[in-house]
């Protein structure tokens, strides 16, 4: 089952390691590279979705530009939603039984379009990080309203914002949607798994530096990422404040206020009771047998089946 909307992965200096490209691509799932005019030739070679050219290379503002770009892109071509995934994605999974199970289907996506496109005051969603929706016995809720969503987004593209600042744009604007009465809802039926990033083979074990993406004009800070909680405490300073753990400087936010935002069904839509699988089917495929079949992908075993 295809996707609705456009997938646009945003992607710079990682040519080498096209993750969230080589999963989407063993997917069957038709995406958009968007790269710097620098890097075409790299990303081209690749033979991985379709490559469009960013005007603009190295302006030292992250991967604000190439965003804003990608929303006028998806307006122009009227796309009422559009996905922008980052591209160190290595594995997307489906939570079926209290399991994390490898997706080998696009469905997924369509899933959460279908979701969204019920309600009128959708503004963001999309899947969780798979470390952050364990196996817990008596499972876990299939979904969170109004919180910050990231990494793998599906964007109302008739929104008022567009992105801004330089640190934490993802939480920035779903705060803002979310104090306008928006609502926001991640995924824990759907996952993906973010690969680290760091210098050498994705299967260099010494983790040395970041590598790729914005690690130089980013998040290369040395103040343990204080600059990244600043920045987004003076932007909201009335639910965002800073915390100490983990070793570095993090955000917390209190999402608390935006609970009463609920979802607004679309006129003429009706829930109806069942389930629908959207074609897929849970396949044993082996303990030991290998998701990935492409060199430059980490290798992922597939604990009990795919979706």
């Amino acid at each position: 089952m295809k996707t609705r909307y456009p997938i646009y992965i945003m992607s710079k200096g990682r040519s080498d390691m096209p993750f969230t490209a080589l999963r989407l691509s063993e997917m069957k799932c038709p995406f958009f590279f968007v790269v710097e005019n620098t890097e075409v030739k790299k990303y081209k070679k690749l033979g991985l979705g379709e490559v469009l050219v960013l005007p603009f290379h190295d302006l030292g503002q992250g991967s604000i530009p190439a965003r804003n770009w990608i929303w006028e892109h998806a307006k122009k071509n009227k796309q009422a939603r559009h996905w922008v995934m980052d591209d160190n994605v290595s594995v997307f999974y489906r939570m079926n039984y209290n399991r994390r199970i490898p997706a080998q289907t696009s469905a997924i996506f369509r899933c959460i379009e279908d979701w969204a496109d019920r309600y009128t005051n959708i503004a963001f969603c999309g899947p969780h990080n798979k470390a952050f929706a364990v196996e817990v016995d008596g499972g876990q809720p299939a979904l969170t309203l109004n919180t910050r969503i990231y990494s793998m987004i599906l964007v109302n593209t008739d929104l008022p914002y567009r992105w801004r600042g330089r640190y934490n744009e993802d939480t920035d604007i779903c705060i803002r949607a979310l104090k306008d009465g928006w609502v926001t809802c991640i995924f824990k039926v759907f996952l993906g798994q973010k690969m680290a990033t760091w210098s050498g083979a994705p299967t260099d074990k010494k983790k040395k530096s970041f590598h790729g993406g914005n690690a130089d004009n980013v998040y290369n800070t040395g103040d343990y990422r204080k600059a990244f909680v600043e920045s987004l405490q003076k932007q909201h300073p009335d639910v965002v404040e800073m915390v100490w753990k983990y070793g570095r400087w993090h955000h917390r936010v209190n999402y608390g206020p935006f609970k009463k935002n609920k979802p607004i069904l679309r006129e003429g839509v009706t829930p109806i009771v069942g389930t629908n699988e959207y074609g897929m089917k849970l396949v044993y495929v082996g303990k030991h047998a290998q998701y990935s079949s492409n060199k430059l992908c980490p290798v992922t075993p597939i604990e009990e089946g795919a979706e």
